[in-house]
């Protein structure tokens, strides 16, 4: 399914855990896996300990002898360049065919409403790259395969993308599929018309399952479980994941409310800090 993922590293420790994140893919599918770090041109070295070319070359050796220790081939290259960093990732993955990138972001902490607007490399990325992103934080537990993937669908078109990704994925390495929808009770209000509500929303979520298990079940039978939960999406998504062991989270980037509701903090962006396994962002 990946046969090129691409791990960009500065050497923080997401970044880390991000490498051991890239290693245990490119194992699991005998992929090809590059490993770069993206120089700004205009960063000079200041003196020997804090030679920014140098901390770049040091990033990228230790995530190479990283893969070397799991008998993963690794290409490294330290880029310099004048774009800003996730344009330079995007332009690598374009130009060498990477069908999967792996990278490291910050995790609970969250982040505040000016680094909301202007992005982080690894939030930019997410919104723009054509394939696949798998995010880790400093928290993220690595699994040594993945063994079982949570989709959450919303009926949406980007939500069939996920649901179509996650079980290609979960048949690919032979893993359970879990399909959830949740019921936002952020949308419902006091009064009498909750009821109501409550009970229009399940419905939707119950078509959105039985479209989601028409699309994983298409070809060859998948294990396959779904669920309707209620309460609020980021919440009870990686409360499922925690309490069902799951390996790895799939979801789409944009939703119902398109890239606006992306930019002002998605359900997607709040699992990708708060879950304790990888997510895989697709478009």
């Amino acid at each position: 399914m990946y046969q090129r993922i691409l791990l960009p590293t500065d050497g923080s420790e997401a970044s880390s855990t991000a490498a051991e994140a890239a290693v245990t893919l490119a194992d699991q599918f005998d992929a090809e896996l590059h490993v770069i770090h993206v120089l700004d041109h205009d960063q000079t070295s200041t003196d020997g300990v804090n030679d920014p070319a140098r901390q770049g070359e040091g990033a990228v050796e230790a995530a190479v002898e990283l893969a070397a220790s799991s008998g993963v081939e690794a290409t490294r290259r330290v880029i310099t360049t004048r774009k800003s960093t996730h344009r330079e990732i995007l332009s690598y993955t374009d130009k060498h065919g990477i069908d999967c990138i792996v990278m490291g972001t910050r995790g609970r902490g969250g982040l505040d409403l000016g680094r909301a607007v202007l992005g982080s490399v690894a939030e930019l990325t997410l919104r723009e790259s054509p394939v696949p992103v798998m995010t880790v934080h400093e928290e993220t537990v690595i699994d040594g395969d993945i063994s079982s993937v949570l989709v959450p669908t919303d009926g949406s078109e980007c939500a069939h993308t996920a649901v179509d990704h996650a079980g290609e994925l979960a048949r690919s390495v032979d893993a359970k599929l879990h399909v959830i929808y949740v019921v936002d009770t952020g949308q419902t209000i006091n009064g009498g018309r909750v009821e109501r509500l409550r009970e229009a929303l399940e419905e939707i979520g119950e078509k959105a399952l039985d479209r989601a298990l028409e699309m994983v079940q298409s070809s060859t039978y998948l294990a396959t479980e779904t669920s309707v939960l209620d309460g609020l999406p980021y919440l009870e998504i990686v409360r499922y994941a925690e309490e069902h062991d799951v390996d790895c989270i799939v979801m789409g980037t944009h939703g119902r409310k398109g890239i606006r509701r992306f930019l002002l903090g998605s359900v997607t962006e709040r699992v990708v800090r708060r879950a304790d396994v990888p997510v895989i962002s697709v478009k």
